[in-house]
């Protein structure tokens, strides 16, 4: 939901954190009352979301105003030009021009610097964070069945989640972080089934592909993911050839819905799983704050209500002792169209148990939001068909990633073609490690390996977030591990030479670091004689829209933006530093473009941290 429009000249747009929002809110309020006098009924909000950032030769904001002209009538470039027309002052206008039906909004250098610097100054790590909201969200990501160590495909899915969690909190949500067990399906139950036992009684078998010793010890180097994990494959193999088996997995999962197993028992093979997943996700900085086991849905009669929901839909169908819905006019395809939730002997399927999931979070949360693989999208919509037949009227929001690719193709776990996360960090790490040597040859080997484990977990998470989730990625060793180009260790060192610039001026010139504390304090920016270099222009532009863009990812989930700018913000300051003197300019220049690189330095730090990167000080 958009918030409500801000009157020109309020108050609370000028104590807005976003440095845009009292030239914003005064342009939007004007061609909200000059469209309204042609006629138009809609709201400023509409208006909002079709203000864009144009390139720097068109201004600073732009508004195309096609869908308007074409509503009311008139030519885009007539009714552009009616808008802009004598257009009234406001805070920081300079310029409003019209072109090719946009209009274009330019701003006053010297009151976007004061805005900028003053509430990054001022608001320091909050810096982009907006107050605090009511509307409570709950993200679900990963929820990986607990079969065995995390893979780079499924990571994907850990890192847009994360990021979107981090993006929502600065925004002001209260946000609940889950991951969905699966703790009831074949493939949980198989290794469930398999580990009641010694491995030294395993069918042989399984025993002689696994790798898993006789006597059960796990051997040191192995993470509990990867250790319980280990059989998993030679089991799924067993279980195709020997039905007898496959009985026995089947039946542990039925007692287990019938609550005649005991849970704890039952999970504590995926719980070590888990346990596993979740240290490994640590490196990347990913944390959740509740596992939601599929079999308490079960337990606590959740699904059993569902299904007496769905028996009572007139779309209800029983097929050979199956209980479906059909939706065939609820746009899933032809072959689809009935959604079964139970099996013929009345066993339930997962649909019901997800139905039961999502209504349990519909109960605490006002915005429910999945992220699902593209491989998904079918059970999603089956899920929504199922909603529909229950009279239930809250619908989650999905959130779909492509899938990441091998050279030789797609990455699957069932098919052994996979790269575990944990070996890709532990490649980048050692990478990063001979990097920081060659740069840092004064530092310890602790030293080295800190920052080599900051800077590698940070080139992953970063590799699989640049891209817009909608693409597929081809995970390439040396693009996922380039330190140069669009890669977290590019930002990371623009920060580190920020830092170090700062530490610098302490030491050699304190007196010009005095300007930070006034300008924070709401005193005036000490602007350079003749204003601004444009290299300086091009960064402080940068560094005034991350408020704007924390709002905007919020609300379309296109986290991969948050990459890109952050790539932004460190190539205009690594453009303003090469092409100007900081510490040895000009004294009337020294403390504008000091300024310049306290604020870099913050923003950059409080990007990296939205994306769930480490800032560090020294590369």
């Amino acid at each position: 939901m958009a918030d409500p429009p801000v009157a020109p000249g309020s108050t609370m747009a000028e104590d807005s954190p976003d440095p845009w929002e009292p030239l914003r809110g005064h342009f939007i309020g004007t061609v909200s009352q000059r469209l309204s006098r042609r006629g138009w009924k809609g709201e400023p909000s509409e208006i909002r979301s079709q203000i864009a950032t144009p390139s720097e030769s068109k201004g600073d904001l732009a508004l195309p105003i096609f869908r308007w002209a074409k509503s009311l009538g008139m030519p885009p470039g007539a009714l552009a030009k009616e808008l802009a027309e004598g257009f009234p002052a406001g805070p920081g206008l300079a310029e409003v021009t019209t072109e090719n039906g946009f209009i274009n909004v330019t701003a006053s250098v010297e009151w976007l610097a004061q805005r900028t610097l003053g509430l990054i100054l001022s608001r320091g790590d909050e810096y982009g964070h907006h107050p605090p909201r009511e509307e409570a969200v709950c993200v679900e990501h990963t929820s990986a069945n607990p079969t065995g160590p995390l893979h780079v495909g499924r990571s994907r899915n850990s890192i847009l989640g994360d990021t979107l969690v981090r993006v929502l909190r600065a925004r002001g949500h209260p946000v609940t972080v889950h991951f969905y067990v699966d703790d009831i399906g074949r493939q949980a139950a198989t290794l469930v089934w398999l580990w009641r036992r010694p491995p030294s009684e395993w069918p042989p078998e399984i025993r002689a592909r696994s790798g898993v010793p006789a006597d059960g010890r796990r051997p040191p180097d192995l993470k509990p993911d990867a250790w319980r994990g280990l059989p998993y494959a030679a089991a799924s193999e067993y279980l195709k050839s020997h039905p007898e088996a496959a009985e026995e997995v089947a039946r542990l999962a039925r007692l287990l819905e019938e609550g005649k197993l005991p849970v704890e028992e039952y999970r504590a093979v995926p719980r070590e799983i888990m346990e596993g997943v979740c240290e490994t996700l640590r490196r990347v900085h990913v944390s959740f704050d509740e596992f939601a086991w599929e079999s308490d849905f079960e337990l606590d009669g959740s699904v059993r209500d569902v299904l007496r929901r769905l028996r009572a839909s007139p779309r209800a169908r029983i097929v050979e002792g199956a209980l479906g819905i059909d939706a065939h006019d609820l746009g899933l395809p032809k072959e689809d169209a009935m959604v079964f939730v139970t099996r013929g002997d009345g066993a339930d399927l997962y649909p019901a148990r997800d139905v039961a999931y999502h209504l349990s979070k519909f109960r605490r949360f006002a915005r429910v939001i999945d992220v699902l693989g593209e491989d998904h999208k079918l059970h999603y919509r089956g899920l929504l068909a199922l909603l529909e037949a229950m009279g239930e009227p809250r619908r989650p929001e999905a959130i779909f990633y492509s899938f990441v690719n091998l050279p030789e193709g797609r990455m699957t776990t069932r098919g052994g073609r996979v790269v575990l996360l944990d070996d890709v960090l532990d490649r980048a790490c050692a990478l990063a490690r001979e990097e920081v040597r060659k740069r840092r040859e004064n530092l310890s080997p602790e030293e080295i390996q800190d920052i080599a484990e900051k800077v590698g977990c940070a080139a992953v998470r970063f590799h699989l977030l640049r891209v817009q989730a909608e693409k597929p990625i081809t995970f390439r060793w040396e693009e996922a591990l380039s330190f140069e180009g669009k890669s977290a260790p590019f930002l990371q060192y623009a920060h580190a030479r920020a830092c170090s610039l700062l530490e610098k001026a302490r030491t050699e010139a304190p007196e010009l670091l005095a300007g930070r504390e006034r300008v924070a304090r709401g005193e005036p920016v000490p602007f350079p004689p003749g204003g601004p270099e444009p290299s300086e222009k091009a960064l402080l532009r940068a560094l005034s829209r991350l408020p704007s863009l924390v709002d905007q990812v919020a609300m379309s989930a296109s986290v991969h933006l948050l990459a890109l700018y952050g790539h932004e913000v460190a190539e205009r300051f690594n453009e303003f530093y090469q092409s100007l003197r900081v510490l040895n300019a000009d004294p009337p220049q020294r403390p504008f473009r000091l300024l310049l690189v306290e604020a870099s330095r913050q923003v950059l730090r409080n990007t990296l941290d939205l994306i769930g990167v480490e800032a560090v000080e020294a590369m």
